[in-house]
């Protein structure tokens, strides 16, 4: 017995479009790393250098994150069926490369100053971390408001806040230094910018890796989708249940639903595609009804 598919796609609105906020974010942390590069050298901090190769890291990361946006919005094509959506998860996978890169370089010059303590310039570290730190709380700002729905968004938002924080340790590391005079506090710190670049890198890097591979994303329990849609009005049971991430915004589901006695199938569909748009923020969905169960039904 033959079964009704139906696509389900809700464009109802247009996702917002950070290019703006991504090419002033590149050219304030552009400018801050090249102060902190060029007066962590003059004031010998490794503190310093440490957070401009940090804040460099991000610039890229913010790079490859302007591209994968870009390259999201771009219109389906005869070759790419669904556009370039997936740009924007491997942008992320690269953004936390580019972390994890920063933090082995951080913490190897690190050490190395750690067994060779050196004089560092306190004073310059603290103006110019200073500074750093409004650079980043403004960058981050203009992420704050997609950071909720975008994981692309979000990794921006995070590397931007969490390069305030590390600034403002290294203004921490400079006050010390003036009340103490500890040259070991410099590479200390150093290792402490690093292990808050790794700790926020973990969580991107496992997120950015499953969608990669196409696993449910996360704030999806699958379970739970089964469920809903078996609670439909004429549903009898759910099978061939597949949820995948098309873009770090955008969910693809397809399903099929028997349901033996159901009136009007495009009743029961567009109350699927309602509920899964509502629930799950699931906007690209392909539902079959089958009045009977069929086996080895994959198409």
């Amino acid at each position: 017995m033959g079964g009704h598919s139906h696509h389900c796609h809700d464009h109802g609105h247009e996702r917002d479009d950070f290019s703006r906020a991504f090419a002033v974010g590149i050219a304030l942390n552009a400018a801050i790393v090249v102060a902190e590069l060029v007066y962590g050298f003059i004031a010998n901090s490794m503190a310093l250098v440490a957070d401009g190769g940090h804040n460099l890291s991000d610039v890229l990361g913010l790079m490859v994150g302007w591209a994968g946006a870009v390259m999201a919005r771009r219109s389906p094509s005869p070759r790419f069926t669904y556009g370039l959506k997936k740009a924007s998860i491997l942008s992320a996978l690269i953004n936390a490369l580019f972390l994890l890169v920063a933090v082995g370089a951080i913490a190897a010059e690190a050490v190395r100053r750690l067994l060779n303590p050196a004089p560092a310039d306190a004073h310059v570290m603290i103006w110019v971390a200073a500074a750093a730190i409004v650079v980043n709380l403004a960058t981050a700002l203009l992420f704050a408001r997609g950071r909720a729905s975008d994981m692309n968004v979000r990794a921006a938002f995070q590397h931007m806040a969490a390069d305030a924080a590390v600034s403002a340790a290294v203004v921490f590391a400079g006050f010390v230094i003036l009340w103490t005079g500890h040259r070991w506090v410099d590479p200390v710190m150093s290792l402490a910018v690093a292990g808050v670049i790794l700790w926020g890198s973990v969580g991107l890097m496992g997120e950015s890796v499953g969608m990669s591979l196409m696993g449910v994303p996360s704030g999806i329990e699958l379970d739970e989708v089964h469920d809903a849609l078996g609670e439909l009005p004429g549903v009898e049971t759910v099978h061939d249940l597949h949820v995948w991430p098309l873009s770090t915004t955008e969910t693809a589901l397809t399903a099929h639903l028997v349901a033996p006695e159901v009136a009007s199938t495009d009743a029961l569909l567009n109350a699927a595609r309602t509920m899964l748009h509502r629930r799950f923020g699931i906007e690209h969905c392909t539902l079959q009804i089958e009045r009977e169960h069929l086996e080895d039904t994959h198409c």
